[in-house]
């Protein structure tokens, strides 16, 4: 079931609604399950949630969506084989639709011994809070109106912003449920919201833009302010730049193209892609695979992450792994498939995009440990004394392989001259290798910031990265 208005000006103002509460859900799941035949393995996973998006533009709304949606998917495993179905409504019939349409999937897949549901380990769950009651009943003329003061607030926060690219306000209210055969039953939830402001800063050398956000789990903790004072430092710290020159540098990476570094590593972490080949960490357990300042934690269970929860999506406890120790590489991070073909245990790692997909493993909380000094961005600059500040990166799709490591993507930034920010430069493109970058680790910030997304960002300083310019 769902709902979806978009409308040009200010609705009146009414809350958004709730998602379905978690222990009907557990109801749903309950039934689907109870359904199970003898040698039948039924996994059900059931979600609610009302999402809400907001997009103003020149002092008007340009677009606002509000969605409720519910829906399940169900996984049967018979002999080895797995079928899978999954339906957007809890409708009783389209339910049992759906199961036997994961029953009659099961019997025409190929037979694997490692095709199973995960199993109740012991593991207790550890109490995230990760849930703010009060998002429900924000009406939303109160969000509309919050989007509306960040584009304000935007427009005249500097004579050189040209222009108010865009604005967005979105918040998420999510509740699921998962039942299986082998006896797992859990529930959980979330909240979340943000702002997001992207303007255009110009001058008589051009024009150049910046993004800024503020995240948090209900509407009090979202500070327009924040967002705005983050995009406009941006796009006006980058007016004038040149074209930077080549060599080899000390580049130091921003917040937020750390937690892109760091997520594109996370995929050579995943035990489902060790288990294919398709990581750069295969068969090195035990190893030094980075400086020994690196220690590298998925820690789902820490509620200022923005994906934390307290059961990961196969519904066995989420907990803290640790990844990589003093620069060597400790473990990867597994669901209860990945897991068999290794030859090891689920790491609580299981991840799922929603009702609509099967589980797979990765990561949900990524995080260095800050390094000596509990340095913020400014002490890693004064550290690092000379070298390149990394603003923002493109071609991260394309240039970057976490197969064999091959890192190569254009960047825009500030020079760094005495241990500050100096004279802006953009079309550079910086190159090495993930391994090498792990290796040449000088300094990680303690200015960890959690934004949407499955990395925490904090200043980080890597040497002897190739710069090409002009």
């Amino acid at each position: 079931m769902s709902t979806e208005r978009t409308v040009g000006g200010a609705p009146a103002g009414e809350p958004t609604g709730a998602a379905v509460d978690g222990e009907l859900l557990l109801d749903v799941a309950a039934r689907v399950v109870g359904q199970a035949s003898g040698g039948e393995g039924i996994e059900a996973y059931v979600v609610s949630g009302v999402d809400t998006e907001i997009r103003a533009y020149n002092g008007d709304v340009e677009a606002l969506t509000s969605a409720a949606s519910a829906g399940i998917g169900i996984r049967v495993v018979r002999d080895g084989r797995l079928g899978f179905a999954w339906a957007g409504s809890l409708d009783p019939a389209v339910v049992a639709q759906a199961l036997a349409e994961a029953r009659d999937n099961a019997e025409y897949a190929t037979p694997d011994e490692h095709v199973r549901l995960a199993e109740p380990d012991g593991v207790a769950a550890a109490g995230v809070d990760v849930w703010d009651p009060d998002l429900a009943s924000v009406d939303t003329a109160a969000k509309v109106e919050l989007a509306l003061d960040t584009e304000r607030r935007a427009r005249s926060a500097d004579a050189r912003i040209r222009q108010v690219d865009s604005v967005d306000y979105g918040d998420g209210i999510v509740q699921a449920a998962l039942v299986s055969t082998t006896g797992i039953r859990a529930t959980w939830r979330r909240t979340s919201g943000y702002v997001s402001a992207s303007v255009i800063a110009a001058d008589g050398s051009g024009s150049q833009t910046g993004g800024g956000y503020s995240v948090g789990r209900g509407f009090a903790d979202i500070d327009p302010g924040v967002a705005v004072d983050d995009a406009v430092e941006r796009a006006v710290r980058m007016l004038g730049a040149t074209k930077g020159a080549s060599g080899r540098v000390t580049a130091v990476f921003d917040r937020r193209v750390a937690t892109t570094i760091l997520g594109v590593i996370s995929s050579a972490l995943s035990g489902e892609a060790v288990t294919k080949g398709r990581s750069f960490f295969a068969g090195r357990l035990g190893e030094q695979v980075a400086d020994p300042a690196v220690t590298l934690v998925d820690d789902p269970t820490d509620p200022r992450a923005y994906a934390a929860a307290p059961y990961d999506g196969e519904g066995l406890a989420c907990r803290r792994n640790v990844l990589i120790d003093g620069g060597v590489l400790r473990q990867f991070l597994y669901d209860t498939e990945s897991a068999s073909r290794a030859g090891t245990v689920s790491t609580g790692s299981a991840v799922r995009g929603g009702f609509a997909s099967t589980p797979g493993a990765g990561p949900r909380a990524l995080a260095l440990s800050p390094g000596a000094g509990d340095l913020d961005q400014a002490g890693v600059l004064a550290a690092v004394g000379e070298g390149l500040f990394i603003q923002s990166v493109t071609g991260v799709h394309s240039g970057v392989n976490p197969i064999s490591g091959d890192f190569s993507v254009g960047v825009e930034g500030l020079m760094i001259r005495g241990g500050v920010l100096a004279e802006p430069v953009r079309e550079v493109t910086v190159a090495s290798t993930l391994q090498r970058m792990l290796h040449s680790v000088v300094a990680i910030g303690a200015d960890v910031e959690w934004l949407p997304g499955i990395a925490a960002g904090q200043t980080l300083a890597i040497a002897d990265v190739q710069v090409s310019g002009v």
